[in-house]
């Protein structure tokens, strides 16, 4: 992008490709109001703002009332890449039509990690940081340090983790030559899949857990197949649209967590056969697929 991989970029670099991002949606209209409707069925909980522009990026995350220690907690977490929209409407959509059948367990929301990053449609943060490499102490990333510090308080108790996410075109066309340009280094070249699949823990894999996402998804949408190596996004496939990273020793937002079942979701919404309302769905589908999978297990 500026530097033709001879060296990463420096602060004039970041500062350069900070000014040609633009505002191209509305947290205010688009999420933030959408939380709010959410006051009747759950408690809503202001835990800081980006100070990029703190009035315009409040941030918040959702919890059942009534949350009990007694019980265990599910988080659900969204829009870490703020550009993967369905993450953040699948979530929403979840705590409103679906949560509500899941009282045997606390439920905790971050609907939109990254509200930046989502009105400018970017994976970056503003200082062109990936928020989801930097779940670790003293982040980087404000985004990433914000919610380590609101999570804190409820980290012990945490059954389950779904990470929402897409994988789109544009992580090809924009921001993997971007992240090349970056970092000073040649990209790999991975084929965008086709499809919805999940990332699971490799510490921690679940398969039965990650099939019940998988066979839930199917009713909605079509799942990922492997390129012809026989890989999603470079990773070798486990079974059918599953694959596993180390997510903490990438620093994911997956890793945040001692859960037993930890997925995180990915919904191709630039196909043919896609649209945003079918990939809000695969989304929910995927989440109420693992729960009554893990209610399954509980009662046998």
């Amino acid at each position: 992008m500026y530097n033709n991989f001879k060296s990463p970029w420096g602060p004039e670099e970041k500062k350069r490709w900070f000014l040609e991002q633009k505002i191209q949606r509305s947290y205010a209209d688009e999420v933030v109001t959408k939380i709010q409707d959410l006051k009747s069925q759950h408690e809503i909980v202001n835990y800081g703002a980006l100070s990029i522009d703190s009035a315009r990026y409040p941030l918040f995350y959702i919890k059942t009332k009534n949350f009990n220690a007694s019980k265990k907690t599910i988080l659900i977490t969204g829009g870490v890449h703020g550009y993967e929209t369905s993450g953040v409407h699948g979530a929403l959509r979840f705590m409103k039509e679906e949560c509500q059948k899941y009282g045997q367990f606390n439920v905790l929301c971050f609907p939109c990690i990254s509200p930046w990053a989502y009105e400018t449609i970017n994976r970056w943060n503003n200082l062109a940081i990936d928020p989801n490499r930097s779940f670790y102490p003293n982040s980087p990333s404000e985004e990433s340090a914000n919610f380590l510090g609101a999570f804190d308080a409820y980290k012990t108790n945490v059954l389950a983790h779904f990470d929402l996410h897409e994988t789109t075109d544009t992580d090809n066309s924009i921001f993997r030559p971007a992240k090349a340009s970056r970092d000073g280094v040649v990209d790999e070249y991975s084929e965008i899949p086709d499809g919805f699949y999940t990332v699971g823990d490799t510490g921690r894999p679940e398969r039965e857990f990650q099939k019940a996402i998988i066979d839930s998804v199917r009713k909605v949408t079509h799942i990922a197949p492997p390129d012809e190596k026989g890989n999603i996004i470079g990773e070798p496939i486990d079974q059918e649209g599953v694959i596993f990273y180390d997510k903490r020793k990438l620093f994911l937002c997956g890793g945040v967590t001692d859960a037993k079942f930890v997925t995180t979701t990915e919904v191709y919404p630039d196909g043919p056969k896609a649209s945003p309302e079918i990939c809000i769905k695969a989304q929910v589908a995927a989440i109420c697929g693992g729960l009554q999978m893990i209610l399954r297990h509980s009662q046998a």
